[in-house]
């Protein structure tokens, strides 16, 4: 087996130092936010109208909803997320969550634009369906966000029950919300994904997106643990991720790069686990690992 690097590259060690000076990486997320916002509305998503919309809303009800208000938050969800302080605690972060992925997104493919979300979910998909061979009647979108993977999966299984799960009741009730709006039949859960709380043998399918490259790597063990016991005989675990092995993320310029470490506080962690190696140890046969986008990739493991 081939040895996997478990320590940070040089340049990242070197971000990291700037990143430990507290004034410095304030600014850094400060710039990181205005830029997204900018490029937002300069390649046509109009993300200050569209969060003010939002905002208009009244979302106590969805709120009521959702949140189980027993819920304990683990210490690392509490650490700042995307240039937002509260990380995903934070309705600011739940409101702007739709905008943020689509402009994002809006790079991957040169030709893509403002649709490039819309793509990378279709090559998520696309993977999927080549290599499940059977439909799954249950499925749980683990760190579902505001549901955008959650409604984008229930297109291409439209038969399928759903639940979504997430840390965040901020972004549980604006995919409340969402919901409501797109008359969907989605189950809405405040829990952590390494502690679901649900019954064993529960799913088909078990589907991540965007998710490990916020988490420690001790989290992530845990919740492949977790998802091996809620799915049944033959289930499958995929994930969608950024590709630590993507040359974009080696060739990207010292700035942009200390730009993207700024908001993402674990991605050292995500960028040097074995994944491979963890998923085996929960209990999975040896997953495929397919690159579906010049940046990212997907992992699919079937129960063992």
């Amino acid at each position: 087996m081939i040895a996997v690097n478990t320590a940070p590259g040089l340049g990242s060690r070197l971000v990291n130092s700037v990143l430990a000076i507290k004034p410095l990486a304030n600014l850094a997320k400060h710039q990181a936010r205005q830029m997204m916002i900018k490029r937002a509305e300069r390649i046509g998503v109009p993300w200050i109208k569209e969060v003010e919309t939002l905002r208009s809303h009244n979302w106590e009800p969805h709120l009521a909803s959702v949140q189980n208000p027993q819920l304990v938050y683990p210490d690392y969800y509490y650490r700042s997320f995307h240039a937002y302080d509260s990380g995903n605690l934070d309705w600011e972060a739940a409101l702007e969550v739709e905008v943020a992925a689509r402009t994002v997104h809006a790079g991957i493919w040169s030709d893509a634009g403002a649709q490039g979300d819309s793509k990378l979910r279709e090559s998520y998909h696309e993977v999927l369906k080549s290599q499940i061979e059977s439909e799954p009647r249950d499925i749980l979108d683990l760190g579902c966000s505001v549901g955008m993977s959650t409604f984008a999966l229930q297109n291409i299984y439209p038969q399928a029950k759903f639940t979504g799960l997430d840390l965040s009741p901020y972004f549980l009730a604006v995919a409340h919300y969402r919901a409501l709006q797109r008359n969907s039949q989605i189950t809405w859960l405040h829990a952590a994904a390494e502690s679901t709380g649900l019954s064993d043998n529960s799913f088909d399918l078990i589907s991540t997106f965007l998710m490990y490259h916020e988490l420690p790597q001790s989290v992530t063990q845990q919740i492949f643990h977790e998802a091996r016991r809620l799915l049944r005989p033959g289930g499958y675990l995929a994930l969608m991720d950024m590709n630590p092995q993507s040359e974009i993320y080696g060739k990207m310029p010292p700035y942009i790069f200390t730009l993207l470490k700024s908001t993402e506080p674990y991605l050292d962690e995500y960028f040097t686990l074995d994944i491979e190696q963890a998923l085996i140890e929960a209990g999975f046969q040896t997953p495929t690992i397919t690159c579906n986008s010049p940046r990212h990739r997907t992992v699919i493991a079937q129960v063992r």
